[in-house]
């Protein structure tokens, strides 16, 4: 099969990305998930990380790893969760990204070393996501994260 990959317009990728990133967050919030739902949630993570790499900005860049990371870490795989986790916040810290996003990075790194059963680093990282998160500007945003680093299990 030699067909050639089909191109979507830049409205078209980005509508797929946000409907398959927030596909992937149903189902991260579903309790009652089932193994096929779990299989559908990683690629579906994967697929908007994929789009958003190709019509986003670097924010959505750096939110379609924390997902991938979030989808792990909820599934109990530290090592690709830990991978996402330091590639959000890598690409956080080469364009300057900070408030939300990278308290979210710290957030997302204290759950993957949870996840590896890494206590001391969990908590490290939850720490420095919660000094992060005094200063985001929204008051909305800044409890959501803070929710999340408290839900980090350290």
């Amino acid at each position: 099969m030699n067909e050639e990959p089909v191109t979507l317009d830049a409205d078209a990728e980005t509508s797929m990305a946000a409907s398959l990133f927030n596909g992937a967050w149903t189902l991260l919030e579903n309790p009652n998930r089932l193994p096929d739902d779990d299989l559908m949630m990683v690629h579906m993570a994967h697929a908007s990380r994929y789009h958003w790499g190709r019509v986003g900005t670097a924010v959505n860049v750096v939110r379609g790893e924390w997902q991938c990371s979030r989808v792990y870490a909820t599934l109990g795989r530290s090592e690709p969760a830990l991978f996402h986790a330091q590639r959000a916040l890598a690409i956080c810290e080469a364009n300057s990204i900070g408030d939300f996003d990278l308290a979210f990075c710290y957030e997302a790194l204290a759950r993957a070393h949870a996840v590896a059963g890494d206590s001391d680093e969990a908590r490290r990282w939850q720490q420095r996501g919660s000094e992060v998160a005094k200063d985001v500007a929204d008051d909305e945003d800044r409890e959501l994260v803070l929710g999340d680093l408290a839900s980090v299990p350290t």
